[in-house]
Order: C-alpha cells, then structure tokens, then sequence
C-alpha cells in the first residue's frame, strides 16, 4: 500500500522511445505492462473484496448497509488510489517487473 500513495494519480504523456527502449518493440512493451495492471487489478480487488467482507452479516438491514461510515471511507480509499496502469508503468520503468519472451525461447531451441 505504502507505494500507491507516492504515485501520481493522474495521466501523464509518455516518450514512446522511452517505453520501448528496454525491448525495443513498443507492442511488446504495451503488452508487458498490460498483463502487470491486469494483474495489479485482479489483487486490488480481492483485497477490497476481502476487507468489505467485514462489514457484510446476514441480519443487516438496508439501513444499517448503507449507513456503514467505515465501509464509505474504505471505499474512497481505494478509490483515490492510483490506476492499475499507472503502477505497472512505473514498476516497468523502474525494472520491477519480471518478463520474458517464451516465443524466442522455444525457437531458439528448435534450431
């Protein structure tokens, strides 16, 4: 959590020369970056998911569910975070994603 907050949350222009300068392939690049956000979403919300849990009981009423302060401001937490892009963006300029190329491997082998 504590890196999300240092994140800027809003959208900025990017160099493709410099997106694509570690694989040389800008499709490549977008591809990598796309699959980390993927996964970077699919973690954010099952943590959300695990944390409203919490608030869930079966003998709540409609106004005690919408009445919950804790599980409002849980929401707007998450909410203000940054994009699941933005943070694979970053992790991908700041060599913090792990990739390779399985096509180039198998050929490699082939020959």
């Amino acid at each position: 959590m504590e890196k999300r907050k240092t994140l800027s949350t809003t959208t900025q222009t990017r160099n493709i020369t410099d997106l694509s300068s570690k694989t040389n392939n800008i499709y490549e690049t977008v591809m990598i970056i796309t699959k980390r956000a993927n996964q970077i979403a699919a973690e954010q919300k099952q943590e959300l998911s695990r944390k409203l849990e919490e608030f869930t009981s079966m003998g709540d009423t409609i106004e005690e569910v919408f009445e919950n302060h804790e599980q409002i401001e849980l929401s707007k937490f998450y909410e203000k975070q940054p994009k699941p892009t933005l943070m694979a963006i970053d992790e991908f300029l700041n060599d913090r994603i792990y990739y390779r190329l399985v096509e180039k491997k198998e050929k490699e082998k082939e020959n």
